[in-house]
């Protein structure tokens, strides 16, 4: 059933395990980094039950409930009506609820607990996928304990998160929760260039970008990452060099503007990994372990000439950064901040 999602070999065991005896809870926190393939093995455990042909609990994955159990239909408008409800697949024992922006509606929630209650269309139990859970406010949270705490026996709930500790303890109390691990970079480069038409060089580049997720690998455009990466780079040998604030507060500036503000989390993330790898060589650390290897040589100057320079502030700034993204923090008052924190040294 697991065979076609790409690592995580311990999951597929546990759930594996699970189905075996019987035993698969009716609340699941599946648990890990950003892009790791966890909603799809939500919807591959989901297929295992609803599956008309399956095998030693295995889904065939060629019938007619396999094939519609994860084609979603879900809005792309901007309007917030549009996500107070359950999206269903095309098999309709199967709903997901995703966030509207940064925020998981309690209407959804609402919307999945009635639809809870209600015995199964086609298969034997009805399945929902809450993506992104850690984006509930109290609020949804509160509306789904009472799911959680007295689930239909024939309801299932998966939760979906890269950051369980942001979950109220109420909700994770009532899970069983399934932690994922990143994918190993060499599985990472071996599917892209046998699955997406990657060239050797630019799987070996979007892999080790990726840093453990198949979802952030397969995003990466390697042409305009290239063109970003460029940009990150001279904010980190400006910092690190001459400390020209007002290069680097243009640079924050061309990053909020219309044509790359939605980009600029990914920014970010290049930054966070030209950083990482000048401190990873200044402690004198192999070059091997660089997530821009073909850098090497410019990231290893800039290592040189980084000195007493703290490092670890500039990343621990970042994580900061990150984290205000969830309480909509103003982008460009955030960049021009971290710079003129990284141009202080």
């Amino acid at each position: 059933m697991f065979k076609n999602l790409i690592g995580n070999e311990h999951v597929k065991q546990t759930l594996n395990r699970l189905l075996a005896n019987g035993r698969v809870s009716h609340s699941l926190l599946f648990a890990g980094d950003e892009g790791v393939g966890k909603r799809q093995f939500a919807l591959e455990l989901a297929r295992a039950f609803v599956c008309r042909d399956s095998e030693n609990f295995q889904a065939c994955g060629v019938c007619a409930a396999c094939l519609r159990a994860d084609v979603f239909v879900v809005p792309t408008s901007e309007k917030k009506d549009d996500y107070q409800q359950v999206f269903f697949t095309g098999h309709p024992d199967i709903g997901l609820v995703i966030p509207f922006k940064r925020n998981i509606l309690v209407d959804a929630i609402r919307d999945l607990e009635r639809e809870a209650n209600f015995r199964p269309c086609e298969a034997q139990a009805r399945f929902f996928i809450i993506d992104d859970a850690e984006k509930m406010n109290d609020a949804a949270a509160n509306a789904l304990l009472k799911t959680l705490e007295e689930p239909a026996s024939t309801t299932y709930v998966f939760l979906i998160t890269s950051r369980p500790d942001s979950l109220l303890p109420t909700i994770r109390s009532r899970c069983q929760m399934v932690r994922f691990a990143p994918v190993a970079t060499d599985e990472i480069e071996r599917f892209l260039i046998d699955e997406k038409a990657f060239s050797f060089d630019e799987a070996h580049l979007a892999a080790r970008l990726a840093r453990g997720s198949i979802g952030r690998a397969v995003s990466i455009d390697v042409k305009q990452f290239r063109a970003e990466r460029d940009r990150m780079l001279g904010v980190v040998s400006n910092a690190i060099q001459t400390g020209d604030r007002a290069a680097l507060l243009r640079t924050s500036e061309e990053m909020n503007d219309a044509k790359n503000k939605d980009r600029f989390e990914q920014n970010i993330d290049i930054l966070e990994s030209l950083i990482h790898d000048v401190w990873t060589l200044s402690v004198g650390a192999d070059a091997g372990r660089l997530a821009n290897t073909d850098l090497a040589d410019e990231l290893g100057k800039l290592a040189a000439n980084a000195g007493a320079i703290d490092l670890t502030k500039w990343l621990a700034e970042i994580e900061t950064m990150r984290d205000n993204f969830a309480v909509n923090i103003n982008r460009k008052i955030a960049a021009d901040s971290l710079f003129m924190t990284m141009a202080n040294n």
